[in-house]
């Protein structure tokens, strides 16, 4: 793994993972980042660790609980650990970096 990343290495990478959705790119203490393209349905279920998104390409929908919300390139979205998330509605260009961190359980509110 590099701690330098373009979302062009990235995807060329997720791209000969023989049809995964998403990879691991990069791990350092408790982040992990990881470079996520899925085609036509989000079936991500709810994670047990906080979670950053940060929109590479493509438009859409964010849900997350009971919000539904439109995104666009370059958007920061978070959602705390054990909260059912998706993307809906989003375009055939869709990918976004995907940022995991903390400890299970996710990390207490300031």
């Amino acid at each position: 793994m590099n701690d330098r990343l373009s979302p062009q290495n990235a995807l060329a990478k997720l791209a000969q993972s023989h049809g995964e959705e998403f990879i691991t790119v990069f791990r350092h203490g408790t982040l992990e980042v990881e470079i996520y393209q899925p085609e036509k349905v989000d079936r991500q279920q709810a994670h047990t660790r906080d979670e950053i998104y940060v929109v590479i390409s493509g438009t859409g929908y964010f849900v997350k609980g009971l919000e539904r919300c439109p995104f666009q390139p370059g958007e920061f979205i978070f959602v705390p650990a054990g909260l059912q998330h998706w993307f809906d509605d989003f375009s055939d260009d869709f990918a976004t970096w995907v940022f995991f961190y903390g400890p299970e359980g996710g990390e207490k509110e300031s």
